[in-house]
């Protein structure tokens, strides 16, 4: 099942209001936030797409609040790429995949980086599979995306300011419309 915008819109809507996992943010506000800081950056509308869409496999599992501190790793960043595939290209979906391993990747390679993680992130961080060894590091860097997905990392890491005032989703709307509008325009593979 793919989803469409609208359907995308309707998910924020019913289930945005959760808590985000530990965090002092909603789903939707950390998803708003970490947009708007991409879109600050200058990212491009498929970037700001994955900004946005980022943790969506978050609410589409029915894990209960804060699967990590039962010990589940729910795969989120894998969940949500079968019903987005259809509608985004790699330029979106591929830093959603990798912005998972991008935190093991800054763990690995930035000191320093690992003590600033949320206690929650943390957490997950070890279901995860860890901290990335050097060969895992190297592999990382080399994928293509890899870069892209450290933006969304950042921008993920950045995004859980309970006071933050940032547009609304209608405003990311049109991200999304670009992007899968690029997409549809890309010939079938």
């Amino acid at each position: 099942m793919s989803l469409t915008i609208e359907d995308i819109v309707r998910v924020f809507e019913a289930k945005g209001h959760e808590q985000y996992d530990g965090e002092p943010v909603t789903q939707l506000g950390h998803a708003l936030q970490s947009a708007h800081l991409a879109e600050e950056a200058g990212a491009g509308s498929a970037l700001i797409t994955a900004a946005l869409l980022h943790d969506l496999g978050h609410l589409l599992h029915d894990f209960g609040k804060t699967p990590t501190q039962h010990g589940l790793d729910d795969l989120h960043q894998y969940r949500c790429l079968p019903f987005l595939r259809p509608l985004f290209g790699p330029e979106t979906l591929e830093p959603i995949r990798l912005h998972v391993d991008a935190k093991r990747y800054l763990c690995a390679r930035e000191p320093g980086y690992l003590e600033t993680l949320s206690p929650d992130s943390r957490r997950s961080l070890v279901l995860q599979g860890g901290v990335f060894d050097e060969a895992q590091a190297q592999a990382f860097a080399a994928l293509p995306f890899a870069q892209d997905a450290v933006r969304v990392r950042r921008w993920d890491d950045a995004a859980k300011s309970a006071d933050a005032v940032v547009p609304g989703l209608s405003h990311f709307v049109r991200h999304m419309k670009i992007s899968a509008a690029v997409r549809s325009a890309q010939p079938a593979v």
